[in-house]
This record gives structure tokens, sequence and C-alpha cells, in this order.
């Protein structure tokens, strides 16, 4: 169902009121245009090409820094005395700046970025000026200071036209004769952005992007070298198809061609939980994007784990692919500096830097840099950590499937790195095996927190981990193979009579062998296969070698899968009459899902439990799951027979289209009969159920 979490609505509720100053930018469109108002109108601009990237060095790796918004969100005592987002001004701002460069920026870390707030209505072009109380030298003074220490100006912006500089229409756009706000906006002044606090821009006027020029033009006369651009769509649960006022793809194609064109290096990002399956554009037309809500709590500290810093391990891996040299995922700031002001454990400071590093996610800090603590400097300092981080090599999990999690990134000079985390709010052991890793033989496990080496270890590494705790590694083999085992094989799909099969390349190999049985089915020249000709009802081991030449690696660690009985896969409706349901779960309307239905509203004491999923045979097999998701992502647990539970992650649209199925897969233990799975979240509430298919 359209269910935005509470907190969610908090959460952004508390950031329009402390971004309530004026907010100037641009905007887009995908709706068709309308006619465009005004005189003296340039003629319509033609279909525009893509713009490369005119300063490659920006964003080669992902950067470090420190920005504003945390301190401005929280509700802790001291830092905004002067009511909700008062600690942003200038005094505040060089203040910080001087502890990074003091303490940070031996390390890397060099922008300084100020958000929302700095801003106080726009002058006589509709450009944004600084708020004449809290900078009153206005914004490049601050730059200047900024530079002068060896670092990098950071800038906030809104995606659309301020309603304050609209002026009934009449504003003149810079450097843009016959050009007047009135000639950039739609006849009915429709809104745009996160909070639709902007008029949404008609870019089939040229106007529209002599607009965007003039802002990028002025922030380069400034001396910015980043721009966040915030409320973009489709995203922040705004966006979807049927919704294309929030859609704001065009005119981040606009500012990305402003940014290239300013004359001056600017690192451009997008905020704040883009939609996953507008993922080419944003690489297209941006340097980064945030792919949740705020990390802050809007609370009495700055984070909590709970609210929001651990739902990055599950909204990430949908995203893990799409980061590279010039354009990163964006895990939000980075608190955990401050171990009073932050709100967690000394276990969870550790989780959250660690997940951040491994993930090439950039590293800025949200804390008070006058009051970092000595654990914080630690963790923030931690020089292994930090290459693993601008190695700019994303990690990725084995599986989600359970609360203990390994995730592990293969690196160029064949070792691995390896991270342990125990999601879970009570103590528990987590293992990485080798097998699944791609490892053969012993190896030397550094534990790089501890900064310790262990040698001649073999078959796993493991951990007991406090609630929420984690272990970072580095594997060394002691032998190099060449083709290296593949890793972390993956059932995707199951018939009748075919398996399909993918898994993580093998170093040094041009194409790869499947076995079943150990004997040979399929070749591959890519990390996938389909294997066919297999028996209906049918248990397999499946494993991969990888080839180069004549030399053959080791056998990947297999995966156990029976194929489906005869006329199966079989399909289980989760809206039919023999499902129970309980709370407030219940039937809803969906044109796109089968049966034209689905149960929604699932979470807290609502569950759906579907009946009578028949197989012959106890085994292994992979259970198909459709959904529909408007949110980043939500999870839940599939309990087979009030026995064997699994968690399941549902990646999100996170435009608000809850519309439109996905299919997500997991392999799960059925016993021979009829079996029920119940889908439940005690905790949250998860995405609508389409149907479950074995």
């Amino acid at each position: 169902m359209r269910r935005t979490t509470v907190l969610n609505l908090r959460r952004r509720t508390a950031a329009a009121v402390l971004a309530a100053v004026a907010l100037v930018s641009t905007a887009a469109a995908t709706a068709p245009a309308d006619a465009v108002q005004g005189s003296a109108v340039p003629t319509a601009v033609q279909a525009k090409k893509p713009v490369p990237a005119k300063y490659p060095q920006v964003a080669a790796k992902p950067y470090l820094g420190w920005s504003s918004w945390s301190l401005q969100s929280t509700n802790y005592p001291g830092v905004n005395p002067d009511g909700p987002g008062s600690f942003i001004n200038e005094k505040n701002i060089l203040t910080q700046a001087h502890a990074l460069a003091t303490k940070l920026k031996p390390y890397g870390y060099e922008y300084i970025n100020v958000d929302a707030g700095w801003q106080l209505g726009g002058d006589e072009y509709g450009r944004p000026i600084a708020n004449a109380q809290r900078f009153p030298r206005g914004m490049k003074a601050v730059g200047d200071d900024i530079h002068k220490l060896g670092l990098k100006f950071g800038i906030y912006t809104v995606v659309g036209l301020g309603f304050d500089v609209y002026r009934d229409g009449n504003t003149p756009i810079y450097n843009a004769p016959g050009c007047f706000t009135r000639d950039i906006v739609y006849p009915d002044l429709r809104t745009t952005n996160g909070w639709d606090q902007a008029y949404k821009i008609n870019y089939a006027s040229p106007c529209a992007q002599k607009y965007a020029d003039s802002i990028a033009n002025l922030f380069a006369d400034w001396g910015v070298d980043f721009i966040k651009m915030d409320g973009v769509g489709p995203g922040s649960w705004k966006g979807a198809p049927d919704d294309p006022n929030h859609n704001n793809t065009e005119d981040i194609e606009a500012w990305w061609r402003a940014v290239q064109n300013a004359g001056r290096p600017m690192m451009y990002t997008l905020s704040w939980s883009l939609s996953h399956r507008y993922a080419d554009v944003w690489k297209q037309n941006s340097n980064g994007w945030r792919i949740d809500t705020d990390v802050e709590c809007y609370c009495d500290t700055i984070v909590r784990w709970d609210s929001s810093v651990k739902a990055r391990w599950w909204d990430l891996p949908q995203w893990i692919d799409d980061a590279g040299p010039g354009h990163w995922n964006n895990l939000d700031a980075i608190n955990v500096g401050v171990g009073e002001m932050d709100g967690l454990s000394d276990a969870e400071r550790q989780s959250y830097m660690t997940f951040w590093a491994i993930n090439a996610a950039p590293l800025f800090v949200g804390d008070d840099m006058t009051k970092l603590d000595a654990y914080g400097l630690k963790l923030l300092t931690n020089r292994e950590v930090i290459a693993i981080n601008q190695s700019g090599n994303p990690a990725r999990p084995l599986n989600q499937d359970q609360l203990q999690q390994t995730w592990y990134a293969k690196n160029a000079d064949g070792s691995v790195t390896v991270a342990l985390f125990n999601l879970a709010d009570t103590p528990a052991t987590v293992t990485g095996n080798f097998d699944q890793l791609g490892l053969t033989g012993q190896a030397t496990v550094r534990d790089i927190w501890a900064n310790q080496n262990t040698r001649n270890v073999s078959g796993q590494v493991s951990a007991a981990l406090p609630a929420h705790g984690s272990k970072l590694y580095k594997i060394t083999p002691e032998k190099t193979d060449s083709p290296s085992k593949p890793a972390d094989l993956t059932a995707t799909d199951v018939s009748r009579t075919t398996v399909s099969l993918n898994w993580r390349p093998s170093t040094g190999a041009s194409s790869y062998k499947v076995y079943a049985d150990g004997k040979q089915v399929a070749t591959s020249a890519t990390t996938s296969a389909v294997v066919t000709g297999l028996l209906p009802q049918t248990q397999y081991a499946f494993t991969v070698k990888g080839m180069s030449g004549g030399r053959t690696s080791d056998a990947s660690a297999p995966v156990t899968m029976f194929t489906s009985k005869s006329g199966g896969p079989v399909r289980y409706e989760a809206e039919a009459s023999t499902s129970t349901l309980t709370g407030n779960a219940g039937i809803s309307g969906c044109n796109l899902c089968s049966g034209g239905s689905k149960i929604g509203n699932i979470g807290y004491d609502a569950t759906v439990t579907l009946h009578n999923i028949t197989v012959p045979t106890t085994g292994t097999y992979l259970v198909k799951v459709a959904y529909t998701d408007g949110d980043t992502s939500r999870q839940s647990m599939l309990t087979v027979n009030d026995a064997d539970s699994y968690w399941v992650n549902y990646h999100g649209l996170g435009d608000n289209d809850w519309g439109t199925p996905q299919v997500t897969y997991l392999p799960m233990k059925l016993t021979a009969g009829a079996n029920s799975i119940k889908v439940s979240n005690p905790n949250g509430y998860i995405a609508d159920i389409d149907w479950i298919t074995v």
C-alpha cells in the first residue's frame, strides 16, 4: 500500500522547515510541454546530446570532507541555540573548516559543504543570494577563506524555480535578453521538488537552460567546488510514472550541461533517495546520488542505529554496480566522530564507518569537528580503511537471507576485502566461507581495525560479534591462482528443465565451464549461464570453473537446488482465498499484478500466510516472490511451517510507484508435501505481495 513511514514524513518535514529559505534553483519536466508564455522568446531548443564530463578528475574517487546538515538537524543541546537549523552561519562554518584542516586534511578530507539555510531570496535575476544575517560577507568571501585553508567549498541548492523569485513572471534571466521567469514555467504554475516548494520549469523553452547557466556561472564566480542539488525526483517518494510533475530528469541534464560549461571544475551531486530505475540518467548527468533518506534522526542526538543508519545495508545492493569513477553511491554523512552526540555504541560507530568505507561511498563527516573524541579520530583517520574506500571497489553481500551478513570485494592483487556484520539486536557469530569468496588454500588474514595479522588461515573467517557489530579483514591467499576460483555462485531462476546461474568474475579467466553433479553441462564467455536439458523435480549440485588457455581454476562453491516439479513452476497468489491475513493486511487493486490484486499493508502485527505450497521431496528450492515497493527498499521474514525463517530484501523503486511489480528470489528449504510460508516483519512495513512461485 502507499504507506510512507511516519519517520520518513517527519524527517523530510523537518528538513523542509530547516530549508525554508527561498528555494531557488531549476527544475525539469517530462510531461508534454505546454505553450510558453511571454513574448520575444528565443527559438525553441533542439534535442540536446549528452554532455561528457569536462573535468574527469572531479569525482575520480569518492570525496572526503564535512557537511553542515547533520549539526543543523539535531536537537542536541546547544547546537542550534536560536531555533531549528540556526547552527548555519559564517562563524560556525569557518570554525569547522579550521578544525577539519587541522585534524583530517592530512588524511584526504578536503570538502566543506554548506547545506540548506545559507540562502535568503534572490537577486534581480532570480539567482540566489546569501542570508546577510548569517553570512554578512557573502558566500564568495566564505569560499575564499575555505580555499586559504587548502580546502574546497561546497554549496547547496534545490530543484525548481523558487516561488519568491518568480515575481509574477517579471524577473529577467541573466545574460538572456528577452527571457523572463514567466517564460520558463508552465501556464498552470505546477509545482515540483521533494517538498513542492518550487515551480516546475518547462525545458521546452530555451530560456530554461539560460536560467540554469546563470546560477551555475554564479557559483563558479564564487569559487564553488561542489554543488548538492536536493529534492530531486523521480525519488524522494515522488515521481512515479503517473506523477510527471516530480520527474526532474530534464533539469538534471540541464544543470549538468551548465556545470560542465561554467569554466570551473565543480562536483555536481543529487539528493535525496533517488529512484534506481533512472540510474542511467543520474550516471550520465551527475557525479553521485543519494540512495536513501537522511541518515539523521532529527532527535536529541545526530543519528540512531534504527533511524536511520541500518537501512543502508538493505537499500544499497541494487545500486552497487552503478558506482564507479565519476559517479558514486552516496550513503549520506558519516557521524562516528563524537560518541556523546552521535547516539551510537562504539560497535555501531565501527560498523557505520566500515560499511561506508567498503562501499566506496563519499566520506563526509557530519559531527562537530571541534569535539572529535579519540575513538572517533581513530575511526576517521585509519589509513588502511580510507585506502579501501579510495580504491573505488564497492563491496557486495554474499547473501541477505539472515541478519548476519558477509560483504566482500575482490581486489586486483588477488586479495579479498571482507566485512562481517551482525545486524541483529543480540550477539551472534558471523562467518565468511573462503569457498564462497573464491579463495583457495591458506591465506593471511589481516584484521584491519585491530591491526593484527594471522597466517595460515584456511576455510573461513569467523567472529563473535556484539549487536550491530562488525569485523573488517583483508584476506591475502598465500598462493594466487590464475584463473582464480569463481566467487558467489547464485541461482537466479529455475524451471522444470533449466536453471539460470550467475557468479562473480574469475581473475584471469576468459571463459567458464558449468557443471551439474560433476558433469560439464554448459560453457559461457560471461559470468552467467542457463543450464538446459535438466530433469524435472531433480536435485542438482552446480559448480563453475574459470578457464584461461589450458588452465582451469578450482571449482566454485556448489549451489544445490531442485528443479521444478512436472507441471511447475507453480504460482501461489497472495490474495487467494486460502491465504491467512492478520492485522490490517488486506487485498488491494493492482492493474499490473497477477489477477489484478495484491496483499498490502503488511507489517508489525499484519501478516499474510500462503498455504498448500506443495513439493514432492524435501530439499532446497528457489522461491520467487513478486511484489510492489515504491519505497527505497523494505524487508520481511519468510517463515516456513512456523520453523525456519529467511529474510528477503525487496528492492524499491523509490518514486512512490506501488503499481509496478518486481521479482526477487531466494533459496529456501521446503518439506515434502504441503508447506505454509508466512510473510511478516514485526518491526516495520514491508512491500506489497503479489505472488510466490516454486
